[in-house]
């Protein structure tokens, strides 16, 4: 029998062995590179069964050998201790839901069967093959099971006539390409020869243009083609018909009886020139009539917040967002709001909050309303009572939410990323978030990160601004470093507590990154937005060179090596900081646009420019002023590298070859890259790959010693 003092001595010796062992366990860290892009996977799309016990999501990854983005669906139980792979085709999955019953998932996908348009898919939960429960030729792009599990609403955009056509004409057995061919002439002669044409495309037939807005990025040309609600029997699958007309009808919700629908929709004379969205109610039964609810000249629950109404348990109420004035387009913030379901007194649950609010959700006894709430940097899952007190921030500070969803038991699950970790699914419970998914936890583990900071700073006139900076995961006090300026684009929109690689790879090759949220941003309230309205790098102009003094007065930033850049109107920002500052050493100017009236008519903003800048033959002095990075190019000495997709109808690839040329004619030192057959975001894996590494290579180019 050991003694006492040697059984200390061996646990102690044990304890260390252990110790050891699990240090040497542990994965090397690594600096990120540019090749971890591929490796990141993107997790959205919870939603959780009614019984709490299973969390399903959307899985998003690189299919390299193809390079392309694949997506599967996930399913993790509530403990975390089971994780099953639901789907695995070739083809995408995505957008999936759990039945009310909790047996089935339901899914979208462009299968074998149709690969050209989504249709919704059932899956077991239990196991088994999924079956395609729609064909809609036009496509599903959204859905929602009725409460009572027997129906399903769906919104379905009208097929294309010329294909549906062309799918209907009769089959003739004509020979097959590089077959001799026997033709009969009148005179009753044969002409025998090879079948050269059969390989060739038919022409296409002429596109008719009839619309104010008539082009969309990703869309392309926008024809008279609408989105309607139709209905689907889940028993005998047959569907029925809803809505139709010249209206979009988007975003349905079911009512807890599952007999109404809410849906929001334009239905003015002419819907392309505003965003006057209004709620509507309808029966859910074919052959009804809806009913406007909303009747007022703002938006409410504008589809591009993707955040459909929501009934309170009792019937009684809806939730929806209200917005801004038209004048005040996406500068507006969205706030929640109450409607009685007969359309009686509708009002924002909290005026006194200046921050945009998402996707609302009833609690299950429908005394309270959880939602997103966008603020400073961060979004996260909030609660107030539904009489609009009490408001509660859930999950923790200094995070970005982009999802959620809500058990009849009371149970959440969430959607999270922070600085140092991407979006994964997380189970919300008293004591914090607790990991659910660990799609990229392994290859977290490898990498040595930056460290991701909050800054503070005043601008030139003594407005406070807000962001954050990314040092070298090797950073030494007291040594300045070449510094990256990132801008984001929007121009509302803003830089949040969330992982980002493109600033962790910058990080990882030895620049400080500092990314401010200038006015114009979101997160501040809608004052702050509005301080750029037709006054485009201007204050943002001076918020964001004021992030590098920041840096530069506390000895961080390297005066003489300073980076700029950004994508969209992160680039258009950088054309105007270029011109008016010639400290930076190099730029990269990504899908931007520096000569205003070349936008006009060219691009899909045609609302927003007449709302806020106004008509080019009206106000011609507003429209060149915002040119001033085109019509002063001889100003810029920067050497700038600009980037665009060749089929970006956003902001399109013209205005990127009028900034490179008039660089070129000025013999300044840049450069234009192309990426074939991509829109305004980049959707080829390679491509974004490829955008990364040119950024590094210029950068290093003119900042390195």
């Amino acid at each position: 029998m050991r003694t006492r003092v040697q059984a200390i001595v061996l646990l102690t010796l044990t304890a260390g062995a252990l110790s050891t062992a699990a240090l040497f366990a542990q994965p090397a860290k690594r600096l990120v590179t540019v090749a971890d892009m591929n490796a990141l996977r993107s997790v959205s799309d919870v939603d959780i069964s009614s019984d709490g016990a299973w969390v399903v999501y959307g899985v998003s990854f690189v299919d390299t050998k193809h390079d392309r983005y694949d997506s599967d669906i996930y399913m993790t139980s509530w403990d975390g201790t089971k994780t099953l792979k639901l789907t695995s085709s070739p083809a995408k999955e995505h957008s999936p839901r759990f039945s009310p019953d909790g047996r089935f998932v339901a899914f979208l996908s462009k299968r074998a069967s149709d690969p050209r348009a989504d249709q919704v898919w059932l899956l077991p939960r239990e196991g088994g093959e999924a079956w395609r429960l729609t064909d809609l030729k036009g496509g599903v792009t959204d859905f929602a099971f009725s409460p009572d599990g027997k129906r399903m609403v769906v919104v379905a955009e009208d097929p294309d006539p010329d294909e549906v056509a062309e799918s209907e004409k009769p089959c003739t057995d004509k020979p097959k390409p590089g077959t001799t061919a026997t033709v009969e002439t009148p005179g009753g002669a044969a002409l025998v020869g090879e079948d050269d044409d059969e390989d060739e495309e038919p022409t296409p037939k002429p596109i008719v243009i009839n619309r104010y807005q008539f082009k969309e990025d990703e869309t392309g040309w926008l024809r008279n083609l609408r989105s309607h609600l139709y209905l689907v029997d889940l028993a005998t699958k047959k569907i029925d018909t809803l809505t139709g007309g010249k209206f979009d009808e988007l975003m349905p919700a079911w009512s807890p009886d599952s007999q109404r629908l809410v849906f929001v929709s334009k239905r003015q004379d002419d819907p392309d020139r505003n965003d006057n969205w209004d709620l509507y109610l309808i029966d859910a039964k074919s052959g009804a009539e809806a009913k406007r609810l909303t009747a007022n000249e703002i938006a409410d629950n504008d589809p591009s917040w993707d955040s459909r109404p929501a009934f309170s348990p009792d019937g009684k109420w809806i939730a929806y967002l209200q917005g801004g004035i038209q004048k005040s387009i996406y500068y507006a913030g969205y706030h929640l709001a109450l409607i009685g379901s007969d359309g009686s007194n509708p009002h924002v649950v909290q005026p006194k909050i200046d921050r945009n609010m998402t996707r609302p959700a009833w609690t299950q006894g429908g005394a309270n309303i959880l939602f997103l709430l966008e603020d400073d940097g961060a979004v996260s899952l909030s609660r107030i009572a539904a009489p609009g007190s009490g408001l509660t921030s859930l999950g923790g500070e200094g995070r970005v939410y982009s999802d959620f969803a809500v058990s009849k038991d009371g149970r959440m699950a969430a959607v999270m990323s922070s600085p140092d970790t991407p979006a994964e699914v997380v189970a919300l419970e008293a004591a914090g978030p607790r990991p659910l998914s660990k799609q990229n936890e392994a290859l977290m583990a490898t990498l040595h990160l930056g460290k991701t900071e909050t800054i503070s700073y005043k601008s030139k006139d003594g407005t406070e601004i807000h962001g954050f900076m990314v040092k070298p995961p090797d950073f030494k006090e007291g040594k300045a470093y070449p510094t990256i300026l990132r801008i984001h684009g929007g121009p509302v929109s803003q830089h949040q507590a969330e992982f980002d690689i493109d600033w962790q790879v910058f990080a990882a090759n030895g620049y400080v990154v500092v990314a401010a949220n200038p006015r114009g941003s979101s997160g501040r309230g809608e004052p702050f937005s509005l301080a750029i309205y037709a006054d485009w790098g201007n204050k943002d102009g001076e918020d964001v060179r004021g992030a590098v003094d920041h840096l530069i007065a506390r000895k961080i930033a390297d005066p003489e090596r300073l980076g700029v850049g950004g994508w969209s109107y992160g680039g258009i920002l950088t054309n105007y900081v270029i011109v008016q500052d010639q400290r930076f050493k190099a730029a990269t100017s990504g899908a931007s646009i520096a000569n205003m009236l070349a936008g006009y008519g060219t691009d899909q903003y045609i609302r927003e420019y007449e709302s806020e800048l106004g008509s080019p033959w009206k106000t011609a002095d507003v429209w060149v002023r915002l040119s001033s990075p085109f019509l002063h190019a001889d100003r810029i000495t920067t050497p700038t590298l600009f980037l665009c997709g060749d089929s970006d109808w956003n902001v399109p690839l013209q205005n990127t070859e009028q900034m490179y040329q008039a660089l070129r004619s000025l013999g300044r030192d840049t450069e234009m890259i192309v990426y074939p057959g991509e829109s305004h975001g980049l959707s080829v894996p390679s491509y974004e790959v490829d955008r990364l590494q040119r950024y590094l290579d210029w950068y290093a180019r003119y900042l390195k010693k």
